[in-house]
């Protein structure tokens, strides 16, 4: 069952989680997805990122408790000449994913 960002499920050393993330604001056409990409592959983050057409960006990441925290951190700064606004964050049970795409 999924989570709203103010309750996580449990965590500790090697837990796996999954967060549905969807970043609002001035988000498209700033490479937050390639960002977000390079980002994830670097800390061993399976997932994807697609800019959704609304203007927001959905992603999802999956792998280490720490390591996703990092990735959600980083949503709410995202890159350089990105203005978010507001980040949503579901927790959801992993599922598997290995690998990190763009959509």
């Amino acid at each position: 069952m999924a989570k709203p960002w103010g309750e996580p499920p449990e965590s500790g050393a090697g837990t796996l989680r999954r967060a549905h993330v969807v970043v609002h604001g001035a988000v498209q056409g700033v490479f937050f997805r390639v960002e977000a990409r390079d980002r994830a592959s670097s800390l061993g983050i399976g997932g994807w990122v697609q800019n959704m057409s609304d203007g927001s960006v959905e992603a999802v990441f999956e792998g280490d408790d720490d390591r996703v925290e990092s990735m959600v951190d980083w949503c709410r700064r995202g890159p350089r000449g990105a203005r978010v606004d507001d980040v949503d964050v579901t927790w959801d049970e992993p599922q598997g994913e290995n690998g990190f795409s763009i959509r």
